[in-house]
């Protein structure tokens, strides 16, 4: 008999100070104003969900606020593999200083290439080394459960990585809107071993 394992991703509410600057890892506040997105994330999401999220106040704000919302939820699981993209000594720059350092040209989505590693930092490549083994082994923790995972845009496109055996380039295509959803099945006891579904990318919850 197979076990799905089902994860739902959520990115943080928006971070008004982060707004100009490249912030990574930076642990900026989120603006959680929106209880229209919240209410409707209460309702989308399911109940009694192991909840987890990165350790980054604005992740860990934005579980707060879903469940101020009214979704009966436990206390989160802090898991400091499902931060956003350390940008180390570029953190705190605007978008223009960046742009003026960089070696590189800018990948087409996304700030850099996504095997160029910051000075003091992480490649998004880096990132998608550090999440992975985490989603693994919360899905054999906490295998048949519905997972909500509240975390970062660079977070959701390494579980995209993951989910759909994208190399980092592809993977960093995807898109990740605040307070999108993105559900991810994982599938075990198949005959033909185990398999990941995906069943919505940055889905809005209303």
């Amino acid at each position: 008999m197979s076990t799905v394992t089902r994860w739902w991703w959520i990115r943080h509410a928006p971070v008004p100070d982060g707004r100009n600057i490249v912030y990574g890892q930076g642990d900026l506040d989120a603006d959680c104003t929106d209880a229209a997105g919240f209410q409707a994330l209460a309702e989308t999401l399911p109940a009694g969900a192991v909840l987890v999220t990165s350790d980054l106040k604005r992740a860990i704000q934005t579980a707060d606020a879903i469940r101020a919302a009214g979704l009966s939820l436990p206390a989160p699981i802090l898991e400091s593999a499902l931060r956003e993209q350390s940008f180390g000594d570029w953190q705190g720059l605007t978008h223009d200083e960046f742009a003026a350092l960089r070696d590189s040209s800018p990948h087409p989505h996304w700030r850099q290439p996504a095997f160029v590693r910051a000075p003091g930092g992480e490649s998004f490549a880096d990132l998608v080394s550090r999440v992975v083994p985490a989603v693994i082994r919360l899905s054999e923790d906490h295998a048949g459960r519905d997972i909500i995972a509240v975390a970062h845009g660079g977070t959701i496109r390494a579980a995209l990585a993951l989910a759909l055996g994208l190399n980092p380039e592809r993977a960093l295509a995807f898109s990740a809107v605040h307070l999108g959803v993105t559900q991810l099945d994982y599938i075990t006891g198949l005959t033909e071993g185990e398999a990941w579904r995906v069943s919505g990318v940055n889905r809005p919850a209303r």
